[in-house]
């Protein structure tokens, strides 16, 4: 059996290395989601969903041609991860990250989340792009704000949230 493939790019800055996710970065991942912390993403995550959530990252890049990339160190150290959902759910894609406690406060999301978001505009058409944020989680509240992006009340939500779950930010092409 041949295996399916697919070209997911890699993306370096100064401090990190944007990257598909491999099978040996399973373990950390699911370490993360298993993390209180994840509550905002509707965690912690036992092992099981955990690869749920590792192995649907993955298809992004088969089906929309854009995904997740697992953030390492400059060494391979696992960090967390970064990039662009588009479930069913979805109305339209979102950028998103996630980082590893022990990354947190180093400005690690953002400086991935920046790399991230200039692939998007290199390779998409697209005007814009969302993320959602939980009301309570000020951090990425704050990350958003930081890249740049804005309240957009008006946007739809994902199926099934409400507004006191879900807060929409909206990061525009820049001109």
């Amino acid at each position: 059996m041949t295996p399916l493939t697919t070209h997911i790019p890699r993306i370096d800055t100064p401090r990190l290395v944007l990257r598909g996710h491999e099978a040996g970065d399973f373990d950390a991942f699911a370490a993360m989601l298993a993390e209180p912390r994840t509550v905002y993403m509707g965690g912690p995550f036992d092992r099981d969903a955990a690869w749920s959530y590792f192995t649907n990252n993955l298809s992004g890049w088969v089906l929309h041609g854009f995904g997740i990339w697992t953030v390492t160190d400059r060494q391979g150290g696992f960090l967390g991860e970064v990039g662009f959902l588009f479930p069913d759910a979805y109305p339209e894609p979102e950028l998103g990250w996630t980082v590893d406690a022990s990354a947190e406060g180093k400005g690690i999301a953002g400086e991935a989340a920046r790399a991230a978001l200039c692939w998007y505009w290199a390779e998409t058409d697209a005007q814009s792009v969302v993320s959602y944020t939980n009301p309570a989680n000020l951090r990425s509240r704050r990350l958003a704000e930081r890249l740049g992006a804005v309240l957009d009340a008006d946007a739809p939500l994902p199926r099934g949230e409400t507004p006191d779950e879900t807060l929409v930010y909206r990061h525009r092409r820049p001109q």
